[in-house]
C-alpha cells in the first residue's frame, strides 16, 4: 500500500487498522465475547497499543506463517498480523488474505477525508528501523557480543532470537530483536524507539556489535 505521497505505507499500520476494525465488527455482533488479536513480536508497539486501545487482548507471537496459524487457532484470535504485510483472519480459515485486509484499509479511508498519509501516520507514532540483514561467519559470537553488550541495559525476552528493550535517559523507550536465520549465515535485526535519533542510535550501536 503506497500513500498519496508515494511512500508505502508500514505492514504495522496495516495491522493497526485492520485488528481496530475487526474487533470494532466482532464487538458489535458479540458484545460479551472476550478478543484475542495476535501481532508478532517485530510489529511496532503502536500495534499492540492500538489493540488494547480497541478494548481487545494483543497476543505477541514468534515469527513465521505457520507459527500464526497455530496460535490463531489455539488462542481464538480474531485477527492476526506480522511486520511482513501477511494478515490473517478467523473468519478466512484463519488464512492469511491480502485483499480482506486491503479492503478494511480502503474503507477506513474511504470514511473519512483525510489523506491516506494523515490516517495512516496516526498509526506510525514511533521510529523504526525494517529489517536489516548483517552475514556473520560466527552467529553465536556474535549473539554472544550482543548478550554482554546490554546485559543491565535493558529487559532481555528470548520468544524468538533475543529481544531487548529499555529507556534512554530522558526517559523514551527503545527495543531492539535480532534472531538468528534457520537457513543462512545471517542475523536480522529489527529496532525501534520513541524519536528517530533514538532509534538511530539503538540501530547503529547494534549494528556494530553483529558486524564487528
Amino acid at each position: 500500500m503506497v500513500d498519496e505521497k508515494g511512500d508505502a505505507v508500514t505492514p504495522s499500520a496495516v495491522a493497526a487498522i485492520v485488528a481496530v476494525r475487526e474487533i470494532a465488527r466482532v464487538r458489535a455482533a458479540s458484545p460479551e465475547e472476550h478478543i484475542n488479536v495476535i501481532h508478532n513480536l517485530i510489529t511496532s508497539r503502536s500495534v499492540p497499543e492500538a489493540i488494547e486501545a480497541a478494548g481487545a487482548t494483543p497476543v505477541r507471537t514468534r515469527v513465521g506463517h505457520s507459527l500464526i496459524k497455530d496460535e490463531m487457532k489455539a488462542s481464538g484470535a480474531i485477527f492476526g498480523g506480522e511486520h511482513s504485510a501477511h494478515y490473517y483472519f478467523r473468519d478466512f480459515w484463519g488464512a492469511d488474505n491480502g485483499m480482506l485486509a486491503a479492503l478494511h484499509v480502503l474503507a477506513e479511508f474511504g470514511s473519512g477525508s483525510a489523506p491516506l498519509s494523515e490516517l495512516t501516520d496516526r498509526y506510525t507514532p514511533y521510529s523504526a528501523s525494517g529489517e536489516i540483514n548483517s552475514t556473520v561467519t560466527d552467529v553465536p559470537a556474535a549473539y554472544a557480543r550482543i548478550v554482554e553488550a546490554y546485559t543491565g541495559r535493558g529487559e532481555f525476552d528470548e520468544l524468538d532470537g533475543l529481544t531487548v528493550s529499555g529507556t534512554s535517559d530522558d526517559g523514551a523507550f527503545w527495543w531492539f530483536n535480532v534472531r538468528p536465520s534457520n537457513t543462512e549465515p545471517l542475523l536480522r535485526l529489527n529496532a525501534e524507539a520513541a524519536t528517530p535519533a533514538g532509534m538511530q542510535r539503538v540501530r547503529d550501536a547494534v549494528l556494530e556489535l553483529i558486524r564487528a
